[in-house]
């Protein structure tokens, strides 16, 4: 499976309050979440993103509480991958839960700029810069991993196994 869109750049310890700020946690609906999608850090994010588009960030992302409304947000924002140095291993769970694909990439903030297109290989765990040409490696998912996010998440891919 490939993504490609443009890269939206964020720094390091991107916690969940950042992401979703809790004010607007009364709903789990993705199209509401998504209207407020990264807002306290990024105002304009969510009139930027575009669908297909990539979270390129440092250490850390989704650090904080471990509310599922945050890859629900970003998800619902039509972003169709996080690449960060590193995640709180709550939200990767969480993230992979609901069918957002993300993957950990030390390199990915040298040389990667905020609007360059990025093309990733899911299956092959390599991320290219098409806007540099700049290639990243990046752990590939396993194959169940690839079928999760396929099935659009954990709930959905279960249900088609129970079947």
């Amino acid at each position: 499976m490939k993504l490609t869109g443009k890269a939206h750049i964020f720094g390091d310890n991107i916690d969940t309050d950042v992401i979703i700020p809790a004010r607007h946690l009364n709903t789990i609906e993705p199209s509401e979440l998504a209207k407020h999608c990264m807002e306290d850090i990024d105002a304009s994010f969510i009139e930027k993103v575009a669908a297909g588009d990539i979270i390129a960030a440092g250490c850390n992302f989704g650090c904080g509480s471990s509310r599922e409304h945050a890859p629900i947000a970003i998800k619902g924002s039509g972003v169709s991958c996080v690449i960060a140095r590193s995640f709180a291993r709550i939200f990767y769970r969480n993230a992979i839960n609901i069918g957002l694909p993300i993957l950990e990439c030390d390199g990915i903030l040298d040389g990667t700029k905020a609007g360059d297109l990025l093309e990733i290989d899911l299956s092959g765990g390599t991320i290219l810069n098409k806007t540099s040409g700049k290639t990243y490696a990046s752990e590939p998912f396993p194959e169940f991993m690839r079928e999760i996010i396929a099935a659009g998440g954990e709930i959905n891919y279960i249900k088609r196994r129970v079947k």
